[in-house]
């Protein structure tokens, strides 16, 4: 009787449900989308009940390609930080206020200066960002009072569909991380936290670990998935850390690169030690374990912007064409790739993009080499933070658009200095919950042993040790051009408003 595993993924675009085998071959996957509401200038909010309508639908469809007796267990992974908010009946009071909304600025600000900025990163892991789910709580009391009265329970995205799924009101510890009311180092609920937001405890869900069973699923979710009443539902994570698992990223040393529209840099850490000003996300990982992320918010974006802008009739092999006949440092050429601010390690949204170097020898080819290389730089960024960490890679998983890109790819291995490797699959997130699936369905003893068998090393690039001593001179200059630049950036802002 084969045995399978589902991962349930509620994405800010879609909800997909993968399965795979006990080896990690993909079974089946579908995916289906939802609508994303931007109603006010820094507001990005979802109806929770698309999400449970695209999760149910997507199940339907795997489970026409595999029995539903044959699953083992199901995993969940989500959005991180979307504030759901329902009543005493379950049902959602008002749309869920997602991870990219920013109309919580101030109530982060007045929470932080009621904890203390470092004791804060001490407690949650992180600076308190207004896409984090604590302060659109506040928010909501200060701006929906009527809104506010009705809640009964919070949840997360994915947290809702375990809920319709399983009737439980829990979350694991990984994605509650981001809610910003954890003690992040006792993998619990922060009463000082609580206490600073005057958030009742009552509200928030249980808490579990990523691989503990969090619930079973129930008639009416039998009927919406087509799943077996009783089938097991783990914890599973935020789409983050349950891409690090879908990447192999479980044991010390390990570091993940995603190079997509944003940059995400991924590390597995053993002990909870947060960075000191708080310039990574420092939260909760597979049982026992932490995670550090650091987030460049515009990467591969940047190549589609100059693209999009400056060369809308190329195709993006012309660019990358383009980029390789330049030699690598573009000529003394640079490219800031602040061009939407940055988190970290410059936690500055009003940073910009730059061309620094310019001369009349610079043409379109040297500019698209300069933006990749910057995107390179900006993630080597992230990885000396993750050093000051104590985290020592010798190798990452790359992946994203970046990745597809062999000069790109090649300049990035460069920059880093260590060698990059592709793994078995692309659905790094679903992937991942449905390996927590196989371990909190006993068939793995922990995610480790699972992502031994199930994540597989495809494709791995060296770094040219000609490109990395071009690069070690070139990096040290790049760094200097954000604090040159910084009061400049500011100075523009203000002019702009």
């Amino acid at each position: 009787m084969p045995k399978y595993f589902i991962g349930v993924d509620v994405s800010t675009t879609a909800s997909k449900a993968l399965v795979i085998d006990e080896q990690g071959n993909v079974v089946a996957v579908a995916s289906n989308s939802h609508d994303l509401s931007t109603p006010r200038p820094l507001w990005s909010e979802q109806d929770p009940d698309q999400w449970w309508q695209a999760a149910s639908k997507s199940l339907r469809e795997v489970l026409q390609k595999v029995s539903p007796d044959d699953i083992v267990a199901v995993g969940l992974t989500g959005q991180m930080h979307g504030l759901t908010t329902l009543d005493r009946g379950g049902k959602p009071i008002r749309p869920a206020i997602l991870w990219n909304d920013g109309r919580s600025g101030p109530q982060c600000d007045s929470i932080t200066a009621k904890v203390g900025e470092h004791k804060l990163y001490q407690i949650i892991g992180s600076r308190l960002l207004a896409g984090f789910t604590a302060p659109k709580i506040v928010w909501l009391r200060e701006n929906e009072p009527e809104s506010y009265s009705q809640i009964a329970h919070i949840l997360l995205p994915k947290d809702y569909v375990r809920y319709k799924m399983t009737g439980a009101y829990v979350c694991d510890v990984a994605d509650g991380s981001g809610i910003a009311l954890m003690d992040i180092g006792k993998r619990q609920w922060s009463d000082e936290m609580l206490a600073a937001t005057e958030i009742p405890r009552k509200w928030l869900p249980d808490l579990c670990e990523s691989t503990d069973i969090s619930g079973y699923i129930n008639e009416e979710g039998s009927k919406a998935t087509g799943l077996k009443v009783g089938t097991p539902v783990v914890g599973g994570a935020g789409d983050q850390p349950a891409a690090g698992v879908g990447n192999g990223i479980v044991g010390a040393n390990q570091v993940s690169l995603t190079v997509g529209t944003s940059g995400v840099a991924f590390a597995f850490a053993e002990v909870y030690n947060p960075e000191p000003e708080g310039r990574l996300h420092h939260f909760c990982h597979t049982p026992g374990a932490w995670f550090y992320m650091g987030v460049m918010l515009s990467a591969a974006g940047g190549l589609r912007w100059l693209h999009d802008e400056l060369a809308p009739k190329s195709s993006y092999d012309e660019l990358n064409e383009m980029a390789s006949s330049v030699p690598r440092g573009s000529l003394g050429l640079i490219f800031a790739p602040y061009l939407t601010g940055e988190r970290n390690p410059h936690p500055d949204p009003l940073a910009r993009g730059a061309f620094v170097g310019l001369t009349l020898r610079h043409g379109l080819p040297q500019m698209v080499r300069a933006v990749m290389e910057g995107v390179a730089f900006g993630m080597r960024d992230q990885v000396e933070l993750l050093r000051t960490q104590g985290v020592h890679p010798t190798s990452a998983v790359v992946s994203g658009g970046a990745a597809n890109s062999p000069v790109w790819r090649q300049l990035i291995t460069d920059i880093m200095g260590i060698p990059l490797y592709t793994v078995n699959t692309q659905e790094g997130s679903a992937f991942g919950a449905a390996i927590m699936a196989a371990v909190g369905g006993g068939v793995y003893k922990d995610c480790k042993a699972a992502s031994a068998v199930m994540v597989r090393k495809v494709d791995e690039f060296q770094p040219n040790p000609e490109g990395v001593a071009e690069y070690e001179r070139l990096y040290p200059i790049f760094r200097e051009v954000y604090p040159a630049l910084k009061s400049t950036f500011t100075a523009l802002a203000k002019f702009e408003s």
